[in-house]
């Protein structure tokens, strides 16, 4: 027999909001950035007025926990699936400010037509318009006066009878007691399963992730300060982003001003580093991670749920130490020094522009690490050698794209179990082995995807061998990539379109160097035998036309630094296949150099 593992019950819209007000609901607050439009928003008000049915909300009861006492706690509600429903519904009935995507707070101003009974986005127009009521918020609010308004509408609009208006916004007023169904998760389901439920629900419209359900866990805590650890995260990674909410963050919550956690992120209003800006995915999953030795967020649901791994049983000691671990773990991410060494270790490394660094779970692993071996107490110059390294051979192997978290949960319990030296070496001798080096490395720059990961570890290294740009004569590729200079096609791209290349062919990555603008545009489409024999002859007459090269041995080291095939400058009759093949080995000879001698 199937044991029904849901109840589902109605509710009006009214209760839902009073449970959110009382907590009895617990969702992360309106600081999560909001990724609905404000037209889904009305069509929202549109489907309640309408008296359209707007899906069930999904709560998970947690699971009842043994106090000290020997008696035992009674959960509240997590929100499994509901989240922007919600949150539209708190922002245009309640006029709350919501955080949107780009982390700047907006409101969601919903206007009401009563003779249409039409809704719209609220626009300038509209506030000018008198037939439309601006803010429905205003109807919601605990002072609103139904007379007032109808009496001053009609009297703006010209209309006599006032009874149909009266009922129209009486209307709209009711969408608070229209029903919404409630399914409601047994608080006795183990996480497995209600994490299991949750992605399920989750895999259409707008994605929630486990780091999601584990924030909506935190926040309903307040017996341990989840609520100001959820605000400590959701906080930071809106600093990280955008400096200038300090001020208004000094003035709207001053109860978290006041926290040592505000005192850890304050360095951030003067932070406009943006090589790493770390989301509240990343903050709580590099936090767990380092401090629990585990990497799959559903263990951190059970831990702080108080799960004993052993005995199946949730005990109130073992939430306790959970919640008190997540937040020495959040705090050493946050630590100024840890954030900006850790930084300054993936800089060295020749990673130092934002668009160079295409995988969160690369870099927050390698946060991972490094605090991890700060913990273990591991020399500085150690742990800058073993973070750079494993950084850079996450990102060569794509290590953390597909099953991070198994991945995160394996790395971290191997680094914990042999030791964060012997483990690397492992690694690397399992996966860059000679063979890598001289076949897999030159075929995964078989590519035409500009941001290849490979393509930005080679440009890495030619940051940290300080090599100069393609014929600069002192301009280096950093200063080219910190400025924004040209990626510039050996063999043009405009001559091989004109030979018939597709896309996927001019573009290729071994086909790319990065280069002054003036010197690309005097290129331009000519053939690379043309520009080439001119180049030559610009070394013997010292008459410039490409950059500022102008004898033989500095425009052989050019080429030397930019992994370019010297018989190119040899031959006028190279083919673009031969070419690309020769570069192709000649770039993975110099990721090879760099990864063996210039990461420590």
């Amino acid at each position: 027999m199937i044991v029904q593992q849901y109840s589902v019950n109605q509710h009006p819209i009214q209760t839902l909001l009073t449970w959110i007000d009382s907590e009895e609901i617990a969702i992360p607050e309106i600081q999560r950035p909001f990724v609905w439009s404000s037209s889904k928003v009305r069509d929202l008000l549109d489907s309640l007025y309408k008296g359209f049915p707007i899906g069930y909300i999904i709560t998970w009861r947690n699971p009842d926990i043994k106090l000290k006492d020997g008696s035992v706690a009674k959960g509240k509600r997590i929100l499994i699936d509901g989240q922007q429903r919600i949150t539209a519904l708190i922002a245009a009935i309640r006029g709350q400010t919501v955080i949107d995507k780009n982390y700047k707070a907006n409101t969601i101003k919903i206007a009401f037509h009563p003779p249409e009974k039409k809704f719209e986005v609220s626009n300038p127009a509209i506030r000018k318009d008198k037939s439309w009521i601006p803010d429905i918020s205003k109807i919601f609010a605990p002072d609103f006066r139904m007379l007032q308004l109808v009496d001053n509408y009609a009297f703006e609009n010209g209309i006599e009878d006032k009874d149909e208006l009266h009922e129209c916004i009486h209307s709209l007023k009711g969408i608070l007691n229209n029903p919404v169904g409630l399914i409601e998760l047994n608080a006795d389901l183990p996480i497995e399963v209600v994490t299991e439920i949750f992605i399920r629900i989750n895999s259409k419209g707008v994605v929630l992730s486990q780091a999601d359900f584990a924030m909506s866990k935190i926040a309903v805590n307040d017996l341990y300060g989840g609520n100001l650890l959820r605000k400590a995260i959701d906080y930071f990674s809106h600093l990280a982003v955008a400096p200038e909410f300090y001020p208004d963050l000094l003035k709207s919550d001053k109860e978290f001003t006041n926290t040592e956690y505000f005192s850890l992120m304050s360095w951030l209003k003067d932070e406009n580093d943006d090589l790493y800006d770390p989301t509240y995915t990343d903050i709580l999953r590099v936090g767990f991670t380092s401090e629990f030795q585990r990497g799959r967020l559903q263990d951190l649901v059970a831990l702080l749920s108080g799960r004993n791994f052993e005995t199946r049983e949730y005990e109130e000691e073992i939430a306790e130490e959970s919640f008190s671990r997540l937040k020495e773990g959040v705090k050493r991410f946050m630590n100024k020094s840890n954030f900006n060494r850790f930084l300054m270790i993936i800089k060295s490394a020749g990673f130092i522009d934002k668009t160079m660094v295409r995988s969160k779970n690369a870099i927050n692993f390698a946060y991972i690490l490094y605090l991890f071996l700060r913990k273990e107490k591991i020399h500085p110059a150690r742990i800058e050698t073993l973070v750079k390294k494993w950084f850079v051979l996450s990102v060569l192997k794509s290590r953390y794209s597909s099953s991070p978290e198994s991945q995160f949960d394996f790395d971290i319990k191997q680094l914990n179990r042999i030791g964060a030296e012997e483990y690397l070496q492992n690694v690397i001798n399992a996966e860059l082995s000679d063979a890598f080096w001289e076949f897999g490395l030159p075929q995964q720059l078989n590519t035409s995807v500009a941001s290849s990961p490979t393509f930005n570890v080679f440009l890495a290294a030619q940051v940290k061998m300080n090599d100069k740009g393609f014929l600069s004569r002192d301009i280096t590729v950093r200063e080219l990539i910190t400025h924004k200079g040209d990626v510039h096609h050996l063999f043009p791209k405009q001559y091989l379109k004109n030979l018939g290349y597709m896309r996927s062919s001019y573009n290729q990555i071994a086909n790319y160097v990065i280069t002054q603008s003036e010197i690309n545009i005097a290129i331009g489409a000519k053939a690379p035998g043309i520009y080439l024999q001119e180049l030559l002859a610009q070394c013997e007459s010292k008459e410039l036309k490409y950059g500022g090269i102008d004898s033989l041995d500095e425009l052989y080291e050019n080429f030397r630094m930019n992994a370019i095939p010297m018989k190119m400058l040899e031959s006028e009759s190279m083919s673009y296949e031969e070419f690309l093949e020769e570069r192709r080995i000649l770039m993975a000879l110099k990721i090879k150099k760099y990864f063996q001698a210039y990461l420590g």
